[in-house]
């Protein structure tokens, strides 16, 4: 049989946003062909969002943006034809879901595509019932979309893409917003689309665990927006783990585990990219006394590697190994035994009886809650349960009933605004939502500048941020021009440059590179050891079990369970019965306790 022609075709495509002083991507040349599920990586910067807007003709029609090369979506030029056209062959799923809502209910946004088409009207039913079934919305079809969770509009825009029936969907970003169980609704559904062979899928995704048993190959920008890797899957990942740790991109959080125990001396052979992969490599470790096993030094890892003793492998594992695979590399402070036990430790900000109401719908539910001073507090919970309300709440963003909430002795419903600013900063899911500024140090600056700090103080202070983010060359650039880790990146360091009591942040690693993530998460944990209470918002697991001192579990609006990090992963119920569920290399681990 002749194979299927190419579904999209790029060839020496290179990208320059306006201001921008160099291309990115640069020179990038690939074919995607039907039943392909290709993941795109690559360090913040490289172009990853950039190229994703030109496969379907919004770079240049949309977006200026200088480009050089071509893009052929099937028989068409995408310089050429009219995105509306093009949307017939590529449909697109922004990193922001707000970016593309436009109509008053969930209904209309997923029939506007197939209306706008002219399709038969029953068909345009169809399409759009089968969608919203397919991402868990079809009960709230009549609700208008400002009435979902950010995870509930991230599904709702797939649901808009799957909808269309082009045969090229992509997806930048798609699960960042998502719970568990949403993740699995959305590649469920995107497991049917490619199933028939006919379609393909191109991903950005930093949530690799779930992307592993999905995708088909893998394509890595460099820093400089180079193709740098290109082949299947598994492939890329073990031949060039290396390389791809140094670029600082994404990786499976089982890879990362088994690389801090190889680091530690610990063979771990082939590589492990899930993990099942992962505990079947620790059942093929050689077993030790169980003594031994906790106390031994790497060198005595290594020699009982190389002993090619036939004793049979033990379920559990020793006390190091768990350590290994579960806290990150050096340099990330373990949470302190007394924060931990938060027995009688002082509470920076406190809520009693809270209840909000957004419309007619109430989603906070008369919540008492304590945050930790000194605590780096992590709020869970699924799409939904109200954790950005709560966290905006207790912030002041969102004004709480008067007398229901303190931060370090201000009531928020009656502080104003720079009262509060001075205890509370306060970082956006949607880093754009609190840009004000028309570049980016003048961003930094703004919160100093209301201060009257001397203006050498400013300069200093703001030329440290930059550096401390990484936006040094960036900083005459228009924050809408940066990158979506740029962005998240900046409106963290405008937070934390007045040097609050408390930093809340929603979603802080969303649209970050693992690297950068990183890097971010040191700073938090960094503030913490040094006084500064953090709070975030957070849908990844992965990362409370390894930065978190406390962590609250949100259900349907109330507090399902609140208490130290440790004690609550101790027992998978608290987060089980919220709709939630532990990350696949921590519930590994618990099998084997």
């Amino acid at each position: 049989m002749r194979p299927s022609a190419p579904l999209l075709r790029v060839r020496d495509l290179s990208l320059t946003h306006a201001d921008a002083a160099n291309p990115a991507p640069v020179d990038v040349s690939f074919d995607i062909s039907p039943g392909e599920v290709v993941l795109l990586l690559g360090p913040s910067g490289a172009g990853k969002s950039t190229l994703t807007l030109a496969l379907n003709g919004l770079i240049p029609h949309a977006v200026p943006a200088a480009m050089t090369g071509s893009v052929r979506a099937g028989d068409l030029d995408t310089a050429t034809t009219p995105t509306s056209q093009l949307s017939t062959h590529v449909a697109m799923v922004f990193q922001d879901p707000d970016a593309q809502i436009v109509t008053g209910t969930v209904y209309d946004e997923v029939a506007f595509g197939p209306e706008n088409l002219l399709l038969p009207l029953d068909e345009v039913e169809a399409r759009t019932e089968d969608a919203l079934r397919r991402v868990g919305l079809w009960e709230r079809r009549r609700d208008n979309p400002d009435l979902l969770s950010g995870g509930g509009r991230q599904r709702l825009a797939i649901a808009c893409a799957l909808a269309m029936g082009s045969p090229l969907i992509v997806l930048d970003e798609p699960t960042a917003n998502l719970d568990p169980q949403g993740i699995d609704d959305v590649y469920a559904a995107l497991a049917d689309v490619v199933a028939a062979g006919d379609r393909a899928i191109l991903l950005v995704e930093h949530n690799l665990d779930a992307a592993m048993g999905f995708v088909t190959r893998v394509l890595v920008l460099d820093r400089e927006g180079r193709l740098a890797y290109d082949g299947p899957a598994a492939s890329v990942l073990r031949d060039h783990v290396d390389e791809l740790v140094a670029l600082g991109v994404w990786l499976p959080a089982a890879t990362l585990a088994a690389l801090r125990m190889r680091d530690a001396g610990i063979a771990v052979d082939p590589l492990p990219l899930t993990a099942a992969e992962l505990g079947a490599a620790l059942d093929r470790l050689p077993a030790a006394p169980a003594a031994s096993a906790s106390a031994a030094g790497p060198a005595s890892a290594v020699q009982m590697h190389d002993r090619g003793t036939d004793a049979r492998p033990e379920p559990a594992i020793s006390s190091r190994i768990r350590d290994l695979i579960v806290h990150p590399s050096p340099g990330v402070p373990t949470p302190s035994p007394d924060l931990a036990a938060a027995g009688d430790t002082a509470s920076v900000v406190r809520a009693r009886g809270l209840s909000v109401r957004r419309g007619r719908a109430e989603i906070l539910h008369d919540i008492d809650l304590d945050i930790v001073d000194g605590s780096l507090t992590a709020i869970v919970g699924a799409n939904g349960a109200g954790k950005t309300t709560l966290i905006q709440a207790l912030a002041g963003v969102v004004p709480p009933p008067r007398g229901t909430v303190d931060v370090a002795g201000v009531d928020p419903g009656r502080a104003s605004p720079r009262e509060l600013a001075a205890r509370i900063g306060f970082v956006f899911q949607n880093p754009e939502h609190q840009f004000i500024a028309a570049t980016v140090f003048d961003e930094l600056a703004h919160g100093l500048r209301l201060r009257h700090v001397p203006a050498d103080e400013v300069q200093a202070r703001v030329e440290r941020m930059l550096g401390r983010f990484g936006l040094e060359h960036k900083a005459r650039v228009h924050p809408f021009l940066l990158s979506g880790g740029e962005k998240r990146r900046l409106s963290v360091g405008t937070a934390l440059i007045t040097e609050p009591l408390v930093l809340a942040l929603d979603e802080p690693t969303f649209g970050q590179d693992r690297a950068r993530a990183a890097e971010l998460l040191d700073i938090l944990d960094g503030l913490r050891t040094d006084g500064t209470t953090v709070l975030i918002v957070t849908h990844d697991l992965q990362l409370v079990a390894e930065h978190a001192t406390h962590t609250v579990v949100l259900s349907d609006g109330r507090v399902h369970a609140a208490g130290s990090t440790a004690g609550l992963f101790a027992d998978e119920r608290a987060f089980t019965e919220a709709g939630l569920r532990l990350p696949p290399v921590q519930r590994m681990l618990a099998g084997r306790a």
